[in-house]
């Protein structure tokens, strides 16, 4: 895989498309998550924080009419110098949605679910601590447990998205933790305390 940018000149590019501040915060804790979890599974650190970072390009230009989601991410991110390894496990953290060429696709590699459950428990993590005053230092596993068993809190996210972590060969607890962890790290970025 191929990384032809720096994270800065990512970060000029994302904001080219994307104006949002929530988006962004978004973009770090996906970039975060993925990072620990390249860590923790001893893959390459920079490869995944980019995926993590780079995973909605197009979010800022598309939302508008979600169907167009990751339609244009291709052409932007090939712009940029990514290779179409990249770009593919870009397009796969919407395999499974109602995307024109994506519904009937589902995720097979590694780094696919790593992408798509590590970018889909960061709302999970937000969300809670939005509800606990914006407060992250002390969350614990067991109360975000608690919060993923509620089917009625933060209701978009997709929990059995979030479970794609087991494919890697990670407990949900496990997982639970790492994403905590790379989150508290950056908790000032992203509004949080």
């Amino acid at each position: 895989m191929n990384i032809p940018i720096s994270r800065e000149e990512a970060l000029e590019l994302l904001k080219k498309y994307n104006q949002d501040e929530s988006d962004f915060v978004h973009f770090l804790e996906s970039e975060a998550v993925m990072k620990h979890l390249a860590r923790k599974l001893d893959e390459n650190e920079e490869e995944w924080a980019m995926l993590g970072l780079m995973h909605d390009i197009d979010w800022g230009i598309t939302k508008e009419n979600v169907s167009e989601h990751l339609s244009k991410a291709p052409e932007i991110l090939r712009d940029a110098g990514f290779d179409e390894e990249f770009i593919n496990t870009v397009i796969s953290h919407g395999f499974g949605f109602p995307l024109p060429g994506l519904e009937d696709k589902e995720r097979t590699e590694n780094i696919e679910h790593a992408l798509a459950c590590s970018e889909t428990i960061t709302g999970l993590i937000h969300a809670y601590a939005l509800m606990r005053g914006k407060k992250i230092s002390d969350m614990e596993v067991k109360g975000l447990k608690k919060k993923f068993k509620d089917k009625r809190f933060a209701e978009a996210v997709d929990r059995q998205i979030i479970r794609e972590c087991e494919k890697l060969g990670l407990e949900l607890d496990d997982f639970f933790e790492l994403a905590i962890s790379a989150i508290k790290e950056i908790k000032d970025s992203v509004g949080l305390s």
